[in-house]
């Protein structure tokens, strides 16, 4: 096989002597070893995309064999099909059913359309299917944006407990509009409804408010999260939901208002852009081709002061062209008697692009697309503001799938190994992480699948009612299917302790940064050096009517102009494809044609799945053949771009939380003595069960001397007696007694944890041996631990 590797013949350059002058001392400097000293580099940079060739390769061999296979298959079952007498008829059927669905085809494009249109002349209706009124319209705030909240009315006959936990939705402003969360009954909305939660959604409008930044968005938000509380004083703090861009807007919330915010969930949100497997995930690379931030700046100019949302919304369609351009059409064409609905709802979503400002844009793309500064912690919102993941003091967690080609689970998750050395710095900040991981959703599915909903956001909602209960720690919420079907169907979750490794192994690991912090450093050289020559000249040239002009003319508007009622050629389709309608007779599946035609559509999709994985493969050779080679890196590392995760892990025993917890390890009453018996408890079997979990949270809020203390109060209290359990175990348990001095106490305690940890013919060994331990060392009579368990005598 041709190996790359034989190109990277030993290159000695060991002076810059008879270099011109000016070139010499302009990279004498920025040149070290990478070009001047031994070849390994350059070996190991060839054998690299050799590799890369390589994966690129074998996949695509394994996809034409596997598709060789099963179109030999279905060939066989269509010929089968076409030898029948009765083959004539069964054209003149195909081609008069062919004929009906062209006409309702072009319809339901002329519907879609319409929608677009509707859209680009003003309107800023959602793509909502609940009820809603607005709360707070950000144009009225003080540093007003183009965002409001709304409250989803509930339907008639679904009550909604206002004294229940609110939820909030963000949805993600990635140049569609905002409603793709309550896009239909069963999504996160409906999960919340069901509920009967109070909840609201932020949304907004297709126009941003010139000169509004991030920092102003944050700010709105955090207005609306005060309104939702002082509208429900007596709930705990609202739940804050952020799908995809609107994730990491979320946990820019509650890290710049950590007081404000109940739990965080951040669904299918890219937080750390760089984490990736190379052979996959080729939406990463794209930042590095197409000139990182100087795009941005340039396209903004362009827009007269505003970025065009459809660029991004092309950046996702040509992820996957087969889809884009034709299997999207195709299943149309194919169900056209049941798919309009469908299909017309959710375009108008996709098909309405908004506008960003040139400073929104320009911090997305430098602290989070090219940048990654938010996932290494070195972003800014402001001059004034450091962001900081780790200042988020509610509960987080982390919904991402393996099918997901937009963020994949390494950018949901590796913020998380970047922010935290291990998880005793999770537990030693009193934070609680979660993360679930989906096998095969795609990115949009993590939003509005049906399945999705009833599974996995259903189940992060019955969660998040005592997620506050659980110990600070790192946890995979695993969900199985248990019994039942539909709606009925009953579902297992368990929360088991994870280490960040086995969680990025999970995720599917990660490849080297350096080519990523590379193209940083060289993005924002190019922006500047853009912003100090051509830009002055670029926004000279501009004016409101060529910005229309560029945008009108991009064919993703322009493909659907054409669609609509304003192309002179549709505006015949209405009437026509009403009386196709009132007489159609769909041809029967099995008609031979139209099995033909289904196989001729497979075989569509398969070759512009080949470009796609064609492309994939070009990007990122590109990428890695310009960033990767050893002198580009030199210099992007000469020049600040580099970064270094291995930085010495911080002593957690000087944090002054942890000092101050292990100074009361024999101080505390009854409360502390049963939040450390459960604690040893969860922590034996490395697991805990949601039901479990849930009568914790039922004794927190009813038992005294539990439930008349504040919630924080609660949440401190479990932070140190964790914090203290973890660090100094033995002397914990030594100290139990001296915490529960009366024995009627004693036996409470003991009581309370078996109940939360019981039934007795549910607890696994080590929950058994654990609670006969603390009844040793309570000095309480024998303790029957049941048949796996030891009897536990009264000690003397």
């Amino acid at each position: 096989m041709f190996d790359l590797a034989k190109l990277a013949s030993p290159i000695e350059i060991t002076s810059f002597d008879g270099w011109p002058g000016a070139f010499r001392s302009a990279f004498s400097g920025a040149l070290p070893d990478a070009l001047s000293g031994s070849a390994d580099e350059h070996q190991q940079y060839a054998r690299d995309l050799g590799d890369l060739l390589q994966t690129h390769a074998g996949r695509a061999l394994e996809t034409a064999q596997s598709n060789t296979s099963r179109n030999l298959q279905t060939w066989q079952q269509v010929a089968a099909a076409m030898a029948t007498p009765a083959l004539l008829q069964h054209w003149l059927d195909y081609l008069r059913d062919g004929a009906d669905r062209s006409v309702l085809y072009a319809d339901a494009l002329r519907q879609c359309g319409n929608h677009f249109v509707e859209h680009e002349e003003g309107s800023d209706e959602t793509v909502l299917s609940w009820a809603h009124e607005t709360v707070i319209d950000g144009h009225t705030l003080p540093r007003p944006v183009n965002y409001s909240l709304v409250r989803i009315v509930p339907p008639e006959g679904m009550p909604v407990r206002e004294d229940g936990r609110p939820y909030i939705i963000i949805d993600p402003r990635a140049g569609h509009g905002s409603g793709i969360g309550g896009f239909k009954d069963e999504s996160q909305v409906g999960a919340a409804m069901h509920g009967g939660h109070p909840t609201y959604f932020v949304t907004f409008s297709r126009l941003p408010v010139p000169g509004q930044t991030l920092a102003d968005v944050t700010a709105a938000e955090a207005e609306f999260v005060r309104e939702v509380r002082r509208r429900h004083p007596d709930s705990p703090k609202p739940i804050v939901i952020g799908n995809c861009q609107g994730g990491w807007g979320a946990m820019l919330l509650a890290a710049t208002n950590p007081d404000i915010t109940g739990p965080v969930v951040a669904n299918g949100a890219p937080l750390s852009y760089w984490a990736g497997q190379k052979g996959k995930n080729p939406m990463r690379y794209l930042g590095g081709l197409v000139g990182g931030a100087t795009s941005v700046h340039l396209l903004s100019d362009l827009g007269n002061g505003a970025f065009d949302g459809a660029n991004l919304v092309f950046n996702f369609e040509r992820l996957s062209p087969s889809n884009t351009w034709w299997a999207k059409y195709y299943n149309l064409w194919d169900r056209i008697d049941t798919e309009v609905p469908r299909f017309v709802g959710f375009e108008r979503w996709w098909s309405s692009f908004y506008f960003m400002t040139p400073a929104e844009i320009a911090w997305i793309v430098e602290n989070l697309f090219v940048g990654n500064r938010l996932g290494r912690g070195r972003a800014l919102l402001n001059e004034r503001t450091h962001l900081d993941l780790r200042d988020v003091n509610s509960p987080i967690i982390v919904f991402a799938s393996h099918g997901d080609n937009i963020t994949p689970p390494q950018q949901a998750l590796g913020w998380i190994a970047d922010h935290y050395t291990d998880v005793d710095e999770i537990r030693a900040r009193g934070q609680r992480i979660l993360y679930t991981l989906h096998e095969s959703v795609g990115h949009l599915g993590i939003f509005v699948s049906s399945s999705v909903a009833k599974r996995e956001h259903g189940q992060i909602v019955s969660t998040l009612k005592a997620i506050e209960a659980l110990r600070p720690g790192l946890y995979e919420m695993v969900i199985t299917d248990e019994k039942g079907e539909g709606v009925d169907k009953i579902f297992h979750v368990a929360f088991a302790e994870r280490s960040i490794e086995q969680m990025m192994e999970q995720a599917g690991g990660t490849d080297s940064d350096r080519p990523f912090a590379t193209v940083a450093r060289f993005s924002e050289l190019g922006a500047e050096l853009y912003d100090l020559t051509l830009r002055p000249f670029v926004r000279a040239a501009v004016n409101q009517a060529s910005a229309d002009l560029m945008a009108n003319a991009s064919p993703m508007r322009m493909q659907r102009w054409l669609q609509s009622d304003r192309n002179p050629l549709m505006q015949g389709v209405a009437p026509l494809a009403e009386q196709v309608r009132q007489n159609r007779q769909a041809v029967s599946a099995d008609n031979p044609f139209r099995q033909m035609e289904r196989f001729g559509a497979g075989l569509v999709t398969q070759w512009w799945d080949g470009v796609r994985d064609l492309q994939n493969a070009v990007i990122e050779w590109n990428f890695h053949l310009l960033w990767g080679a050893p002198a580009t890196q030199a210099l992007g590392e000469r020049m600040g771009g580099v970064v270094s995760k291995a930085e010495p892990k911080e002593d957690l025993r000087t944090l002054a939380t942890v000092q101050d917890a292990l100074d009361r390890i024999d101080q505390g009453g009854f409360e502390d003595g049963v939040i450390r018996m459960l604690i040893f408890i969860a922590h034996s079997r490395k697991e805990v069960r949601r039901s479990r979990l849930e009568r914790s949270n039922q004794m927190l809020m009813s038992t005294e001397p539990f439930a008349s203390m504040k919630p924080k109060a609660r949440a401190r209290m479990i932070h140190k007696e964790s914090l203290i359990v973890g660090y100094e175990p033995e002397a914990a348990m030594q100290a139990l007694p001296t915490l529960i001095g009366d024995e009627a106490d004693r036996r409470r305690a003991m009581a309370l944890c078996e109940c939360i940890a019981g039934p007795r013919e549910e607890m696994c060994a080590q929950t058994v041996l654990m609670l006969g331990q603390l009844a040793q060392v309570l000095e309480l009579d024998a303790w029957d631990g049941g048949d796996d368990g030891a009897v536990v005598r009264k000690v003397a």
